[in-house]
């Protein structure tokens, strides 16, 4: 379990300061010169040696997509761009570090901005994050009165600026390009790789774009050094994160925790146990809503990491816990959450576009058991042929939480089904 002295976000639950002075108390904003004078590789360097890997659901590692940037700026500006559009259900950690922890995020912008050559970060808030952008927007201004950001930001000689950007309150601007476009003014839709942002990104410009997490922890790794970082979970799987619990819990919450902590200890530890008992347990989705569920016979000891849950078939993703017990109509469950990938699909790629739609609608039928048990594989089949033939991972997160349905609990959807019909033989009988 995470000792208190080894927590980054040490005000996650807002009950200190969120202001410069209260920042500063808990060691943000600390010399932060003295990592800028230690140059740009030794930044990069660090990051990778820590082994942090992105935290806003593909989990690529940081210091090696920073290195991306190309060394020597030329003609085109550096960007770095943060993605604030927590959009993914179940997934509430970045809008708690925006509004009580906003000067981590500010001044991580600046340490990896300088990493990159950049002069700007632009910070993507989602559009119904209100008081996260305000809290934001009053850390920007406080850290330009203390002279941290600016014309000569923390006295490093370097030129550096934060804005923030409130998004619509769309889904698919958190998938990297559609930001990137809408960033621009335009239309929200994901963009053809390659050119990847590294080579053209905002404006045609080299830019990386970085999960609020990932950025919001770089001074601290950097202070601490990466070793310390890096004695947290398995090889590969390193570090702390914060992990999102909701759903059927005594008391969901925001926590902090070591990455490879087993989930029940996760759990049991943090949010008060399954209501009703462990044993009241049914699936967890264990990294926010495109994850695919786990039953309880692999929730009684697997591992909250990257390679524990992809070794299960599902993914660490964002993770945002969503706990569901025996009350939980699976199969409903699963098509509300359908639902919502229908509705989020920019449009622009036709599996995303037809095939979303069409999975809701069988799913319906299936939670009233008005389908035919040859349509699961059906379902499965059409879900497969969606999954990795689209421009961005939408269409992957919309077919994964149907494959985890089907894959562990096909006997409930056959069970609806038949009871259904012999229902309607009894009747007509």
């Amino acid at each position: 379990m995470l000792q208190d002295k080894d927590r980054i976000f040490t005000n996650l639950y807002g009950l200190h300061d969120p202001g410069l002075t209260g920042a500063r108390a808990r060691g943000d904003w600390d010399n932060t010169r003295g990592l800028i004078e230690k140059g740009r590789d030794w930044i990069v360097e660090e990051m990778k040696s820590s082994g942090l890997r992105g935290r806003g659901g593909a989990g690529f590692p940081s210091g090696l997509k920073w290195s991306f940037m190309p060394k020597e700026v030329g003609d085109r500006p550096h960007y770095l761009v943060v993605n604030g559009d927590e959009s993914e259900p179940g997934t509430c950690k970045d809008r708690d570090i925006m509004r009580h922890d906003p000067h981590k995020l500010v001044e991580g912008c600046f340490v990896a901005g300088f990493a990159m050559a950049a002069h700007a970060a632009y910070i993507y808030v989602r559009g119904e994050f209100y008081n996260e952008a305000a809290a934001l927007n009053q850390a920007v201004e406080e850290a330009y009165e203390a002279g941290l950001l600016g014309e000569n930001a923390c006295g490093t000689g370097w030129k550096f600026d934060v804005y923030v950007h409130r998004g619509a309150g769309a889904y698919i601007c958190g998938e990297e390009t559609a930001l990137l476009e809408s960033l621009e003014g335009k239309k929200g839709q994901p963009r053809l790789k390659p050119p990847f942002p590294a080579m053209s990104g905002l404006y045609g410009c080299p830019t990386t774009v970085n999960n609020v997490e990932t950025i919001a922890v770089a001074p601290t790794i950097l202070r601490r050094g990466a070793d310390w970082f890096s004695s947290f979970g398995r090889e590969n799987n390193v570090g702390t994160k914060v992990f999102c619990i909701s759903g059927h819990v005594e008391k969901p919450c925001n926590v902090e925790e070591a990455m490879s902590i087993p989930l029940k200890e996760l759990l049991e530890k943090h949010a008060g146990g399954v209501r009703g008992g462990w044993d009241n347990l049914m699936a967890v989705i264990p990294g926010g809503s495109s994850t695919p569920m786990l039953p309880k016979s692999i929730c009684d000891d697997v591992l909250m990491d990257f390679d524990a849950l992809k070794e299960h078939k599902s993914g660490l993703g964002t993770a945002g816990v969503i706990v569901m017990d025996k009350s939980t109509d699976i199969i409903k469950a699963i098509a509300r959450l359908a639902y919502f990938y229908k509705h989020e699909s920019c449009g622009q790629c036709t599996p995303c576009r037809e095939g979303t739609g069409w999975m809701w609608r069988v799913l319906e039928r299936m939670a009233k058991g008005e389908a035919e048990i040859a349509e699961i594989d059906l379902l499965l089949d059409v879900s497969l042929q969606i999954e990795g033939h689209t421009i961005c991972a939408l269409g992957d997160g919309a077919a994964w939480p149907v494959q985890g349905l089907i894959r562990h609990f096909r006997d409930e959807i056959e069970h609806r089904i038949v009871g259904r019909k012999s229902v309607a033989v009894a009747a007509a009988e």
